[in-house]
């Protein structure tokens, strides 16, 4: 994606609050709303219905809900990571678990450089900073169409040197009206990464097969609670990899996206009364697991000049 190429269009804007402009885009069944704190997707409709747990747009965003995650998914333990020879300290968000959660611009206001009636186009630069000495481009867009809302975030290394990067969204997914536990849910992944209780920091891959998380199958999720990264995802013949939710109503929403993303941490979205709790599926392809600024693990070299392009489909039924 070339910068600077992108007009502003058509679009509707409902108004500006604490997380800027409300862009709204809509096409066919589906009408989508974005603000530009985080690109975040605060609403997602289709038919009438919710296919994501939406947020106030004037209030603080709650639990990174549909935020960019970017430049890393997920967290990194004690914000502290080796570059290059070099160790390097980010800030730390995550307080109870001491680690740096989810990259540095779910908070920031990105700017509107494309919106028409089905289509907008968000931009964010990150500056160069201690714990992060890279400059990156960052450019989200939003489709609508019959095959549902289509995202993709293109990263654009705009400085002098080779940057760790990776990337996910963070929305809560909602199948119908029934409880999360009566959800059925269809993952085609055949392991995870096992986690310590306290930190949910990564201890080693684990088979599904004979696990709680095994939902290679479509099965209820019951009172399972998953708060954890898969991976050796199924890939269709089309090269995409899918997970599917469906309600006991018969309505359903899905989630699709490329080998580009071979992680996906999925969240029950568990919390402790009086919170509301299990609103709906946390599902967040990754290009990468946690911890990878530590581990390597499929984490992306951007090099000077070069970009990066990860996207994802949310649908409904």
């Amino acid at each position: 994606m070339e910068r600077g190429v992108l007009q502003a269009g058509r679009g509707t804007v409902t108004g500006m609050n604490a997380n800027g402009a409300v862009h709204v885009i809509a096409a066919g069944d589906y009408e989508a709303r974005v603000v530009e704190r985080g690109a975040a997707l605060c609403r997602l409709r289709f038919r009438g219905r919710d296919l994501v747990v939406p947020f106030e747009a004037a209030a603080p965003i709650p639990d990174f809900r549909g935020i960019v995650a970017a430049p890393w998914p997920n967290r990194i333990a004690d914000g502290a990571y080796r570059w290059d020879g070099t160790v390097r300290h980010l800030p730390v968000n995550e307080k109870d678990r001491n680690t740096a959660l989810h990259g540095l611009v779910y908070d920031r206001l990105w700017e509107m450089v494309e919106h028409d009636d089905d289509r907008l186009a968000l931009r964010c630069a990150i500056a160069p900073t201690p714990g992060y000495p890279f400059a990156l481009e960052l450019h989200a867009t939003f489709d609508l169409d019959a095959d549902g809302l289509t995202c993709a975030v293109a990263a654009t290394n705009v400085g002098d040197a080779a940057a760790p990067y990776g990337v996910c969204p963070h929305p809560y997914l909602v199948a119908g009206p029934a409880p999360l536990d009566e959800w059925t849910l269809e993952l085609p992944a055949e392991s995870f990464l096992e986690v310590t209780g306290d930190r949910l920091l990564p201890i080693g891959l684990a088979p599904v097969a004979g696990h709680a998380f095994d939902f290679r199958e479509p099965r209820v999720i019951g009172a399972t609670e998953i708060d954890h990264a898969f991976t050796n995802i199924t890939i269709d013949d089309a090269g995409r990899a899918r997970l599917l939710l469906t309600d006991p109503s018969g309505t359903s929403v899905g989630m699709a996206w490329d080998e580009g993303c071979p992680w996906l941490q999925v969240h029950t979205a568990d919390k402790p009364a009086p919170a509301p709790n299990r609103l709906g599926l946390a599902v967040e392809p990754m290009t990468c697991p946690p911890e990878a600024f530590t581990s390597g693990t499929d984490l992306i070299r951007l090099y000077p000049g070069s970009t990066h392009v990860a996207g994802w489909t949310i649908f409904g039924a």
